[in-house]
């Protein structure tokens, strides 16, 4: 974290990366997670958490505004391949390991993840 985002960091909030999310943007916080799940209808648990941090990983090795949506796809499938892939991920994210983990990991989702009504012509 370089100086000028310390500037701006909100009181409350960690100033230090947090020892099991490096790469968490300094606003976030796990309690703020957990409150997100369960406004979502989400137990977190160790598989939530390790979406969390590859996604985290994912944007900090990226400019946010240029985040792919099909990269970080296929990222997502290549590192939890073993599981299952995206469909494994789905299983934890019902309303996509993409839009739902962005959520989830304090970031923005990149464009055309957020379902806006499945079958509209939003």
């Amino acid at each position: 974290m370089n100086q000028a985002t310390q500037d701006f960091i909100r009181p409350g909030y960690e100033t230090q990366p947090i020892p099991d999310f490096p790469y968490a943007p300094s606003d976030w916080s796990r309690a703020s997670a957990e409150e997100l799940a369960q406004s979502e209808g989400l137990t977190l648990t160790e598989a939530h958490w390790r979406v969390v941090r590859a996604l985290q990983a994912f944007y900090a090795q990226h400019e946010e505004p240029s985040v792919n949506a099909r990269e970080l796809h296929d990222a997502l499938d290549e590192d939890f391949h073993i599981e299952g892939g995206i469909r494994y991920l789905y299983t934890l994210f019902p309303k996509g390991p993409l839009a739902q983990g962005c959520l989830l990991a304090g970031l923005q989702a990149p464009a055309g993840t957020q379902d806006q009504g499945f079958g509209s012509a939003v």
